[in-house]
């Protein structure tokens, strides 16, 4: 749920907020659009079981992907590809913690906040998990309890309490 918290977090400072609107209605469906046909290719080249057990399916099939012994190796342009995308979110989540941040503490210049919050979360990223398994374990076991339970059912209610007396004492 980290992406929506960051768009409506970047919401704001839009120019134009129909079109952000429209924009974010296109890109949620060519973003399905696009789950389903990997997952399609995935499934026809791969098969179900081996779809379901593997941990980048799209890997796996672009790895067998072999066309005139010419066209070989594609794995390569695919992790490239999984490398600047994992970039780019994790600039789009930093640039938003920063924002978050200087606007919780009312600092003026959030420009000052990105090399201490990408030094805590260099430090956070480096100890939290050492392996890829015991990251799947602090996402779905720990985490989920932690994190996800009060993100999304003790702060929406309280938040909604917090804003029925608010309005309230305005009426």
């Amino acid at each position: 749920f980290a992406e929506a918290i960051v768009f409506t977090m970047i919401l704001p400072y839009l120019k134009d907020q129909k079109k952000a609107k429209m924009t974010m209605l296109c890109a949620t469906g060519l973003s399905g659009i696009n789950l389903t046909i990997t997952m399609l290719i995935n499934i026809s080249v791969l098969g179900v079981d081996l779809t379901a057990r593997s941990q980048f399916p799209l890997l796996s099939t672009v790895q067998s992907i072999q066309v005139a012994d010419f066209l070989e190796r594609l794995d390569v342009f695919f992790m490239l590809a999984l490398v600047i995308g994992g970039f780019i979110k994790i600039s789009v989540l930093l640039y938003a913690a920063v924002i978050g941040t200087a606007n919780l503490f009312k600092i003026k210049s959030p420009s000052r906040l990105s090399y201490p919050l990408g030094f805590v979360i260099l430090f956070m990223a480096s100890t939290i998990a050492s392996n890829f398994q015991e990251h799947l374990h602090e996402g779905l076991k720990v985490e989920m309890f932690i994190l996800h339970m009060p993100i999304l059912a003790i702060i929406p209610p309280l938040l909604l309490l917090v804003a029925f007396l608010k309005n309230r004492k305005k009426q």
